[in-house]
């Protein structure tokens, strides 16, 4: 560290703006700290930018929106005494490092500094122990950006002239094909009968549950396995009565009693993909929202006097690995809070099950355990509030002791059948008194996978029974089931699969379901479920038909494991990308040469000549074209679910040219007019106006529905691009006004709540929805205005 008596200060450079004012405050005024804002440097926009008979050697450029940016940063180093680059503590950010210290072009005074969490003590130790650049992570980071980009660069053109896809990505194209595999089997699913018979027993007037389990010496089971010398499954209502026929007037007698002190271990300390997970399934998060409030917690939090404070660790780790300090203060504040009984004989150290986990991170956690949810909840807002909550509860019951169980399973026999009756009684609760709720957060959802069970309900207490003992029947409950297809990926589980088939790293789940779900190759099914759009269909069934090597779940899995290799000096990032690029040139070169474009059967007719319409692709995505074509000219838009939009219609308008009817028709970007007269074909814009005046100052527009371009429907002024009046609301607008500050009310919905809130960010109004609001403006009116183009 420099003297104090210099003039000169030490540079910071960071990779997110968020980190700016947290660091700045643990270093003082010899630092400056400034963000890169990400990467300075990338492969060029245009063009292919890889050499590929030099080696695969990567043509760099700095991104035209960061030039203001490096021209600053190179000004400041050469003024600087020493450079510290703290971008990341992953690939990604070791790149950016190096990507800086090449742009700035001070290699004697610049060095790297790494650390896991935003803490003045690990900000001031990363700086008392600066390395260099490590070329081995740079080198996994830009081969797998070549990689990226030889498959995007080469494949998607071919998509582009085909089908109408965006764009093809190595690990995007893998993830659409597990959606689409999956959406095939839930198509290709047969149902099938079985039956299960539940008896509601009683012994001192406690009524328990029983479900049976054997029946003629076979044990029960689902028509998703195979019946053998030893099950049966029971598949008929005949069956079902002559069982119950039988049991009505039995005696039911305990034949055994199993009683067992189990032990129930708490789950490691979050990595990336069970905090994903974990938050998708318990607060309905995107994976990409889990993510940003993650980075906000671990960046820094304004903590009143205290200034800004990371408070969770780098949150892009596949690692349960936890520091020792961390396990020292989490034994001080388990025996502090808690007492003794509730910390185990020796400290719990998780290691993990997978291959190629990247140990140098540690798993997520607080970054000091004393910070409680309670203690810092005034500081954070609701999402960060449950997020944080989330890892410090999960972490801190991963260092406790464990819930000990008295599980007892009953066997009551009546006749030939054999019933079963469990409870789990918990008699320490050990790691459970961690949570807020008294259990756990449990990052898998649950999810309906195919495989039928006959489970026996659990019930918390049964009486006190003895072998030999006579238990009397309340009633009989016999169950028809049918066996369910598995069920649709959402986020979670998708993330879930990913990791399993070693696809994708911490830092890659988001954005490669962020890719699919924005390029619209796949489209949530009540704001959840993950099924396949009729692009996403063609592009998937194109890609395995000529290139299945890589869309193969095992050769994603090799190449990932390719780069893990790269990163730990075992092998050199040009011969892996020259082995690839061998076999991909070649897959590439037949593609070009054979490939046609997608034509699939639908189930629908054409509406003029009666023969079957099949889906194609086209400059804007699949449409459904008659199968008599050139006879037929027959065209049919879809909507993203596939189903064809809507037939024309006719509207009040009359042609401005030709006097003749307009018609209202539906296009790739929504509704419009058009003539109906053939030789004409005059066409004019549609807005929808949701019959509310725009609030702003001397504006005479109106509100009206308009859409992204992403496609997300927003609602904005009519005098746009006429006036330039940016008023524009992501809630649907409501013809009333706030009664505190005047302005807008909105029409907000969500899974939670119906509100009426003020439109004004400022303005805290808001109130729960009447059945009257709810019916006047959920079906409030739109009208159609006819604009001339």
């Amino acid at each position: 560290m420099k003297s104090k008596t210099s003039s000169k200060k030490s540079l910071v450079i960071v990779e997110s703006p968020g980190k700016v004012k947290t660091i700045s405050k643990f270093l003082g005024k010899d630092f400056l700290v400034r963000a890169s804002v990400g990467h300075i440097r990338d492969l060029p926009i245009k063009g292919l930018g890889i050499d590929i008979k030099n080696g695969f050697e990567p043509v760099y450029e700095i991104l035209k929106d960061k030039a203001k940016i490096v021209k600053e940063l190179k000004e400041l180093a050469k003024k600087s005494d020493m450079v510290f680059l703290a971008p990341d503590p992953d690939r990604e950010g070791e790149a950016i490092a190096w990507h800086l210290f090449e742009t700035l072009d001070t290699p004697e005074k610049t060095k790297r500094i790494v650390c896991n969490e935003i803490t003045k003590d690990a900000i001031l130790n990363a700086i008392k122990k600066p390395r260099k650049i490590d070329k081995d992570l740079v080198a996994a980071q830009q081969a797998r950006r070549i990689l990226d980009r030889l498959v995007g660069y080469k494949i998607s053109p071919l998509l582009w002239r085909k089908v109408g896809g965006k764009s093809a990505g190595r690990v995007q194209s893998v993830a659409l094909r597990l959606v689409m595999e999956r959406e095939n089997e839930i198509n290709g699913f047969t149902a099938e009968e079985y039956w299960t018979i539940h008896a509601e027993l009683e012994k001192k007037k406690i009524v328990f549950p029983a479900n049976l389990y054997k029946w003629k010496d076979k044990t029960i089971i689902s028509p998703k396995n195979k019946e053998t010398k030893s099950t049966i499954i029971l598949k008929d209502k005949e069956t079902i009565d002559k069982i119950t026929k039988g049991l009505k007037n039995a005696d039911f007698i305990v034949t055994n009693i199993d009683s067992k002190n189990n032990l129930r271990n708490p789950q490691p300390p979050f990595i990336t993909s069970t905090l994903q997970r974990a938050g998708a399934n318990t607060f309905g998060y995107t994976v990409k929202k889990v993510m940003k409030i993650a980075q906000e917690l671990y960046e820094g939090i304004e903590m009143g006097e205290e200034g800004p404070i990371g408070l969770i660790t780098y949150m892009r780790t596949d690692s349960t690995r936890i520091a020792n300090e961390a396990q020292d203060e989490a034994k001080d504040y388990i025996l502090k809070n808690y007492g003794n009984d509730y910390y185990p004989s020796e400290p719990r150290i998780y290691t993990s099950k997978k291959k190629n986990v990247q140990d140098a991170h540690e798993a997520i956690r607080p970054t000091s355990v004393f910070r409680s949810p309670g203690s810092v909840k005034a500081y954070l807002n609701p999402d960060q509030y449950k997020v944080y909550r989330l890892i410090w509860e999960r972490f801190l019951a991963s260092q406790m002791a464990s819930t000990k169980l008295l599980v007892t399973k009953v066997e009551i026999t009546a006749e030939d059948c054999i019933f079963h009756a469990n409870s789990t009684k918990i008699l320490f609760d050990g790691f459970l008194k961690a949570f807020e709720k008294g259990d756990e957060v449990i990052e898998e959802e649950e999810e309906y996978d195919g495989k039928d069970k006959i489970i026996d309900d659990e019930f918390d207490d049964l009486p006190e029974l003895k072998i030999d003992e006579k238990v009397a029947l309340k009633e009989l409950n016999p169950k028809q089931h049918f066996t369910e297809p598995p069920s649709r990926f959402n986020e979670a589980s998708l993330v879930k699969r990913l990791e399993e088939l070693g696809i994708g790293r911490p830092s890659t789940y988001a954005s490669t379901l962020g890719t699919i779900i924005d390029r619209k190759y796949v489209h949530k099914l009540d704001k959840k479920a993950l099924a396949p759009t009729k692009l996403g269909e063609m592009v998937t069934q194109l890609l395995i038909n000529h290139f299945p090597k890589y869309l193969d779940y095992d050769f994603t899995a090799k190449m990932e494991a390719a780069l893990d290799d790269i990163e730990e000096a075992k092998q050199k990032w040009n011969k892996m990308l020259a082995d690839f690029y061998s076999g991909f040139s070649e897959t590439l070169k037949k593609a070009q040469e054979d490939m046609k474009s997608v034509e699939i059967k639908s189930e629908h007719n054409c509406p003029k000549c009666g023969k079957p319409m099949v889906l194609k692709g086209g400059r804007f995505g699949p449409f459904l074209g008659c199968s008599n074509y050139p006879e037929c000219k027959t065209v049919l838009n879809l909507k993203e679910d596939g189903t064809p939009l809507p037939k024309d219609r006719e509207s009040d308008e009359k042609c401005p040219q030709c006097n003749t009817i307009m018609l209202i028709k539906h296009g790739p970007y929504g509704e419009y007019l058009q003539c109906s007269n053939d030789d004409c074909k005059h066409r004019m814009t549609l807005i929808k106006a949701i019959g509310v005046k725009c609030n702003k100052n001397g504006c005479e527009g109106e509100i009206i529905e308009k859409r992204s371009r992403r496609g997300k429907i927003f609602y904005g002024c009519s005098m746009w691009g006429k006036t330039k009046c940016d008023n524009a609301f992501w809630n649907k607008p409501v013809p009333e006004n706030c009664p505190e500050c005047d302005s807008l009310l909105t029409f907000k919905q969500t899974s939670k709540a119906t509100q009426i809130a003020c439109s004004k960010k400022e303005c805290d109004y808001k109130r729960d929805a009447t059945e009257e609001d709810i019916k006047k403006y959920s079906d409030q009116k739109i009208t159609l205005v006819a604009v001339k183009k």
